[in-house]
């Protein structure tokens, strides 16, 4: 299936629907929640960096002058930060309708986060993992809810590296950005498998943007990754308004189904129009799922109560 002509146009009226969108503030994020705001969504930019995040609120309503946008400070790499932000949420809001995890850190040296987690990991997916977790209860209070989980190709070159996480004994930027990458397909699918046994209302669903132009390749990236992902190769990349587009799909299509991955239709998936793509088998195997998802509680301890749909 592809969607050649699908642009954010189509994307339907999001009036009624609350929407979190983890780094909002640049990049895919400010493009996701631009054109969820533009259709009417009060888009809650779950952000690190609370003035860059009202930078992106003044920016968007110069533009669409009724969007309805809130910035909430959360930091994915700390749990604790994670665990607040939820709190803070839960306080005020009855149902949250979509979650897109977007935010990622890509090949920067090695670093440990507060908790002792390599930060890669940390942030793209057990941040993600443990907001996801907190916040299911008000997922599942919501209108045709979504939990849209971003990886990347590169989780086809990605391997869970379960006997040496933090790259304590050898550690590569690209390997662990490849290794959160393929964790945070893992974990969507693993997600989608256990709603589904579970009769929730909630749907899981994976998207990747192909190669877009964002400083994901220059903020953190050192050495060759920045020299080729942040120079020689930029001219090969979609803006991140067509980059986005897959997320967007995967939040507001009808007919996107829990457990599918959706990515750009053009050759090697780099570019293009969203279509449903091929998840690398390693993402899907029981074992691998069932071994990080057990981990990925342990290390954030969080427990996913799942509520049957009515």
């Amino acid at each position: 299936m592809s969607n050649q002509s699908w642009t954010a146009e189509q994307i339907p009226d999001q009036s009624n629907r609350v929407v979190v969108v983890t780094g909002a503030n640049s990049g895919l994020g400010l493009a996701t929640t631009r054109a969820l705001a533009r259709k009417g969504a009060h888009v809650i930019l779950a952000v690190r960096d609370e003035a860059k995040g009202r930078r992106a609120v003044a920016e968007i309503t110069a533009e669409h002058p009724g969007a309805r946008l809130e910035v909430r400070q959360v930091d994915l790499a700390d749990l604790d930060s994670v665990r607040s932000f939820s709190e803070k949420l839960h306080a005020d809001r009855a149902h949250l309708d979509v979650l897109i995890n977007n935010a990622g850190l890509m090949a920067p040296p090695r670093t440990l986060n507060a908790q002792g987690y390599e930060v890669q990991f940390a942030a793209n997916h057990l941040g993600h993992f443990a907001l996801t977790g907190l916040l299911i209860d008000l997922l599942e209070a919501g209108d045709n809810p979504r939990v849209v989980t971003v990886s990347s190709p590169n989780h086809r070159q990605g391997t869970i590296f379960f006997d040496d996480l933090t790259g304590e004994r050898k550690y590569s930027p690209m390997g662990y950005y490849n290794q959160s990458k393929l964790a945070n397909a893992v974990f969507g699918w693993e997600l989608h498998q256990r709603l589904t046994a579970a009769g929730s209302p909630v749907r899981s669903v994976l998207a990747h943007p192909g190669y877009t132009a964002t400083n994901l390749q220059t903020s953190s990236p050192v050495g060759m990754v920045k020299f080729l992902f942040g120079g020689l190769l930029k001219p090969l990349a979609q803006s991140p308004d067509q980059g986005a587009l897959s997320q967007l799909y995967a939040a507001t299509a009808p007919n996107v189904a829990g457990g599918q991955f959706i990515g750009p239709d053009g050759m090697g998936e780099l570019r293009g129009s969203p279509k449903v793509v091929e998840l690398a088998p390693r993402a899907s195997d029981a074992e691998t799922c069932r071994r990080l998802w057990q981990l990925s509680e342990e290390q954030t301890s969080v427990r996913f109560a799942f509520r049957a749909a009515a």
